[in-house]
């Protein structure tokens, strides 16, 4: 009896403590504000491009408790191909948001704009003097790039969603193909 007890926990112990492979990088990177999208064009866009095998990153289904935040963030936009900033109405307010979406620019990062809920001339960063002006100038000149480059419009009250997932997918597998073929030259 004590032998079979020994061999489960031998082989529970293997289990646990055994090297487990390491994660692939990201393909896509979700730049998003939580509060506005997470449970709808965020959350519906990341499980639908896993959905076709890709590997998006989106906080809350790649980070865990103890992770930090900037470390495991920052790292996800620098290995990511394309970025996909959800941009939404309280999308400015957040400084996590700005920084990734500054960090995103700053690495040439090939970026997708999906403007949710607001046009793209409502971007404004705020000073709400908790953030140095030389940020608060970084997070301006992204929103500027961002504005200025084509990306989609979503409507989430009177959006067609699965035209919706569907058209942002092939927007940014077009971008993927498109950023593979650049970095094969």
């Amino acid at each position: 009896m004590q032998r079979s007890t020994a061999t489960k926990i031998n082989t529970i112990y293997r289990q646990i403590f055994r090297p487990k492979p390491q994660p692939q990088p990201c393909d896509v990177f979700i730049n998003h504000r939580g509060i506005d999208t997470k449970r709808n064009v965020s959350g519906l866009l990341y499980h639908h491009l896993r959905g076709i095998g890709l590997r998006p990153f989106l906080d809350s289904k790649n980070m865990k408790p103890g992770d930090r935040l900037f470390d495991k963030i920052d790292a996800a936009i620098h290995e990511c191909k394309v970025g996909v900033a959800v941009f939404s109405p309280m999308y400015c307010d957040s400084y996590f948001c700005l920084h990734e979406l500054s960090l995103m620019m700053e690495s040439r990062k090939k970026v997708v704009p999906i403007f949710c809920d607001l046009k793209p001339s409502e971007l404004r960063v705020k000073d709400d003097g908790s953030c140095p002006a030389h940020k608060l100038d970084k997070f301006r000149l992204a929103i500027e790039e961002a504005k200025h480059t084509v990306g989609l419009t979503f409507d989430t009250l009177r959006g067609d969603w699965p035209e919706f997932l569907a058209n942002a997918t092939d927007v940014v597998i077009k971008n993927l193909i498109e950023v593979e073929d650049q970095e094969g030259a």
